[in-house]
């Protein structure tokens, strides 16, 4: 009963405390909205955000425990420019249930807390009010108003002290309650998480197929600009030699060594449209080795940090080598760094890959600078995409592939 009655006592007590920050998370909530109706509290409103799921985060996992069970969160993954962070907030049911927890938090926290701290305290004192309530002048006052001044009111104290002290044996039950109402409140109202789900795969098939239909629109227009006008100029060359030669030997012959050139141009051009689709050294080196020779190659000096990875689906390795080497693109052009890192690491589930620089900062897809590309490759195989770039740097890209064998 004891250990009970303690685990209850320190679940609403520190109840109180996250009502506390609940309180300073509705009044930060309420400065950005009012700064929000002049523009002014837009960009800060995704943050705020941000920092009220931390602080809900800490309530899901202690009413979790409380009641044994796992609270699963269901946010919509706040990322992009500003303007799309603050949409994707305010539309997430989510945000909703949150900030019906914070208003009712605020006040229920404080008052359950502070009859866990408050309700065995007031038993003994109600309960020891006959030993010495002579001793005062003009008798004592209960807790509930009532003065004891003699021996006939003396019981008076000693029922509500029992009162209080039944009251107090009812503090699991007030625990159980406040995590039960975290549970239904913060956890996905029924088909969110099947909502989201759908609409993220929808999304990701749509993106994979605008990149799939890209990439054909790319090797088709490198095939016809390139390989094909090369190939076509070398028939029309053979040709003209056919025709020269029984009268011009020599000019015939100069007309075959140029097709001859132009078949070898035509060659290297057809290789180079295979190495963009799959490049070969992922075959030979795999995906360790193929990133060791981008960063190697790199003109910003660039560290390398990869654990041991093994060989993933062939796809996934062609869609990190690629996004690799658009990130250290991007840090060559853009950002005016001195210094570049990329890290890999994998496990069955995933792979990661982080690249970082110490640049100026301040990367914003919404400008095309590649990102845009490598947040498309990511979302093709219902991966993740992040980029953290303050004026001032340091950029940080991480992105997520799903590689589950």
């Amino acid at each position: 009963m004891v250990p009970r009655l303690w685990t209850a006592v320190r679940y609403l007590v520190v109840g109180a405390g996250t009502a506390f920050l609940s309180l300073l998370a509705v009044g930060a909530l309420l400065i950005v909205g009012t700064l929000c109706l002049i523009g002014v509290g837009l960009p800060a409103l995704p943050e705020v955000l941000r920092l009220v799921r931390r602080l809900l985060a800490v309530e899901r996992r202690r009413a979790g425990a409380r009641l044994g069970v796992t609270i699963p969160e269901a946010y919509r993954v706040l990322d992009g420019p500003w303007s799309k962070q603050m949409v994707t907030a305010l539309t997430d049911p989510a945000t909703r249930r949150d900030l019906a927890w914070l208003g009712l938090h605020v006040l229920g926290g404080v008052v359950l807390g502070g009859m866990a701290i408050g309700l065995l305290p007031a038993a003994v004192h109600q309960v020891l009010i006959p030993a010495y309530w002579w001793l005062v002048p003009g008798g004592v006052e209960t807790s509930f108003g009532f003065v004891v001044d003699s021996w006939s009111t003396a019981p008076v104290a000693v029922v509500g002290g029992l009162v209080y002290g039944a009251l107090f044996t009812q503090v699991p039950r007030l625990a159980d309650a406040q995590a039960r109402l975290a549970r239904w409140l913060l956890s996905p109202a029924p088909g969110v998480r099947l909502t989201d789900r759908v609409a993220e795969l929808t999304a990701s098939r749509a993106g994979a197929l605008e990149a799939h239909g890209a990439e054909l629109r790319r090797i088709e227009r490198d095939l016809h600009d390139g390989a094909q006008a090369r190939i076509a100029a070398v028939v029309m060359q053979l040709g003209i030699a056919g025709q020269l030669r029984s009268r011009d030997a020599d000019k015939a012959f100069e007309l075959v060594r140029k097709a001859q050139d132009t078949a070898i141009d035509a060659l290297a051009e057809l290789r180079d449209v295979v190495r963009s689709i799959y490049p070969p050294v992922l075959s030979d080196r795999g995906l360790d080795g193929a990133v060791s020779a981008l960063a190697a190659r790199c003109p910003v000096p660039c560290t390398l940090d990869v654990a041991p990875i093994g060989r993933k689906p062939a796809a996934i390795e062609a869609a990190a080598y690629f996004i690799v080497a658009e990130a250290l693109t991007n840090v060559t052009k853009h950002s005016g760094a001195s210094r570049a890192a990329v890290s890999l690491s994998a496990s069955d589930e995933a792979l990661v890959i982080t690249v970082r620089d110490d640049g100026k900062g301040g990367a914003d897809e919404s400008v095309g600078t590649g990102i845009v590309g490598i947040r498309k490759r990511a979302d093709a195989f219902d991966g993740r995409a992040s980029l953290s770039s303050p004026p001032g740097g340091p950029t940080v890209l991480r992105v997520e592939l799903p590689c589950g064998s």
